[in-house]
């Protein structure tokens, strides 16, 4: 492990332990949080029990699908925005102003478009992540170095065979970062989708365990939540990290 590494993992520990000290002498009380050593044993006790799976596999479920979606969606928005430069100029007021807009507000027609079902909490999650995507696709295509166009041009390749022989390679740490953001929007989504919206799932689970005052259940559940999200983005960031060392030895 890098020096970063250790000095992040370090940074986490701190925070633990100090939150925890702070729990422990009353410095926080326990109707306000739990020590996060009783989180964690709060989140193996529900997770051996059996009662939180279908609520972490119907949530899991849909982010995966959301973040699909969004990845397959933005991938292409920006490869098209790349290619039209006039639909790009007149997009890019849109694409930094997208998050400014309550994409929750739309729920109630999605939910007459498509009924009370998982199709409308899918759509907010991916709405909630094509946008990182996309940006992030543009920005790579339009930093391919200039040669490799060029090399492109010789080889007589057009244009949809230098997107994807020349230019989706070129851009793929930027894709990676792309679809790392994208993971955390589709996360946010869902999760907010389902604390506010829906009927079932993790965020309605601590939702409902936040109105029972069950800190215990509430807590295990965030537990698991930061835990995943932190786990999976690692396995991004590790996976980018190669490919840039792949791309330096190139």
């Amino acid at each position: 492990m890098s020096r970063v590494g250790w000095l992040r993992l370090a940074l986490i520990a701190g925070s633990v332990l100090t939150l925890e000290a702070a729990c422990r002498s009353g410095l926080i009380v326990p109707f306000t949080m739990i020590p996060p050593s009783e989180m964690a044993v709060a989140l193996v006790e529900l997770l051996s029990s059996g009662k939180g799976w279908a609520d972490v596999g119907r949530t899991l479920r849909i982010i995966a699908i959301c973040l699909v979606a969004a990845v397959v969606a933005g991938l292409l928005l920006g490869i098209v925005l790349h290619l039209l430069p006039r639909l790009r100029r007149a997009a890019e007021p849109l694409l930094t102003s997208y998050y400014a807009v309550p994409v929750f507000v739309l729920y109630p027609t999605f939910i007459m478009l498509f009924g009370a079902n998982d199709v409308p909490l899918i759509i907010i999650g991916a709405l909630f992540a094509v946008i990182v995507m996309a940006v992030n696709t543009l920005t790579g295509l339009q930093r391919v170095p200039p040669v490799l166009l060029k090399v492109a041009r010789m080889q007589g390749l057009g244009p949809a065979a230098t997107v994807w022989q020349v230019m989706l390679p070129a851009t793929a740490p930027f894709l990676v970062t792309g679809v790392k953001l994208a993971l955390a929007y589709a996360f946010i989504g869902v999760i907010a989708g389902e604390f506010i919206l829906s009927t079932a799932g993790i965020g309605h689970a601590i939702a409902y365990a936040y109105n029972d005052f069950d800190n215990r259940t509430m807590y295990a559940l965030l537990l698991f939540i930061i835990a995943l999200a932190t786990a999976l983005n690692l396995s991004l960031h590790a996976w980018e990290q190669r490919l840039l060392r792949r791309l330096g030895k190139a």
